[in-house]
């Protein structure tokens, strides 16, 4: 796994995307910082980094879009097939150099509020605590983008959908508040969601029998709970969506509260696309 690592993060910085990456996220923090806090004179450096949050759009997708469709592409990643170590060791050397490539200019800002102490009283526990969210939020995105990585041979295509993937987890509370909020609506959106799982799961598995075990399984708990509980599904759907988004959780940080679920989310986000960037890479394997 080490040798995974020094591989990939050599790779960031000896061409020009580990650069790229850091000189985006600290332009635009920076310019934030000047904005919010400089011009401003208020020196709570969590709203910086709230405005800055979306940055991760364009730029995540720049660090992640060659992880694995480059490999793909260019046939190597046969050559980590033959390593000696399992799959999993392998994608935790890439996610973990991807880690090292975001945590480098974040560690630059971690200075600003030692140097925004000048202007006025700094919350250190609000600014670091959002530090904290700010870097988890982005491997939260990492992971994503890994993942989508994992399933093309085209970088171009890696990068396009994980930046429509980055826009949808961007405005999806706003879009929540037009989905149907009855009861029935709910019912149908959420059965809709547990055939994709199941699409899903026959992808990653191969294994068709299962996939149509779980779904018609699941789809028969959510008949039953519809029928039990019906009330308690209006305004379900709609709940749930909004509570999918990482760029929510984030902001409960730069509003001060130090959100211990919210921690918990960005990390099992990080968890599961890691685990499910193993399982395309191990089926791609046997095909």
């Amino acid at each position: 796994m080490t040798a995974i690592y020094r591989r990939e993060l050599n790779s960031y910085f000896k061409g020009l995307t580990g650069y790229v990456f850091a000189a985006f996220m600290l332009l635009f923090i920076g310019i934030y910082c000047a904005i919010i806090n400089l011009k401003s004179g208020y020196a709570a450096f969590e709203y910086a980094l709230s405005n800055a949050s979306f940055i991760y759009i364009i730029i995540v997708p720049i660090l992640t879009m060659r992880s694995v469709a480059e490999e793909r592409r260019q046939r190597t990643d046969q050559l980590l097939y033959a390593l000696p170590m399992g799959m999993s060791k392998i994608v935790a050397g890439k996610y973990l150099a991807m880690l090292t490539a975001l945590a480098l200019p974040l560690a630059v800002t971690a200075v600003y509020p030692l140097a925004l102490s000048g202007f006025g009283a700094v919350n250190y526990g609000a600014a670091y605590g959002s530090l904290l969210a700010f870097f988890l939020l982005g491997a939260a995105l990492c992971s994503i983008g890994l993942f989508i990585s994992s399933l093309t041979e085209s970088q171009a295509v890696a990068a396009g959908v994980c930046v429509a993937v980055m826009l949808l987890n961007y405005f999806i509370s706003g879009l929540s508040a037009y989905l149907s909020s009855s009861a029935a609506g709910s019912a149908i959106a959420l059965g809709i969601a547990v055939l994709l799982a199941a699409v899903v799961i026959r992808l990653l598995t191969k294994n068709g029998t299962f996939a149509l075990g779980v779904g018609l399984l699941l789809e028969l708990l959510l008949a039953g709970a519809y029928v039990l509980f019906r009330d308690s599904f209006s305004g379900l759907f709609p709940s749930i969506i909004k509570q999918l988004s990482v760029f929510d959780r984030f902001e409960t940080f730069t509003n001060g509260v130090f959100d211990l679920r919210g921690i918990v989310y960005m990390a099992t986000v990080c968890f599961v696309f890691v685990f499910f960037t193993v399982q395309a890479l191990e089926k791609k394997r046997y095909d």
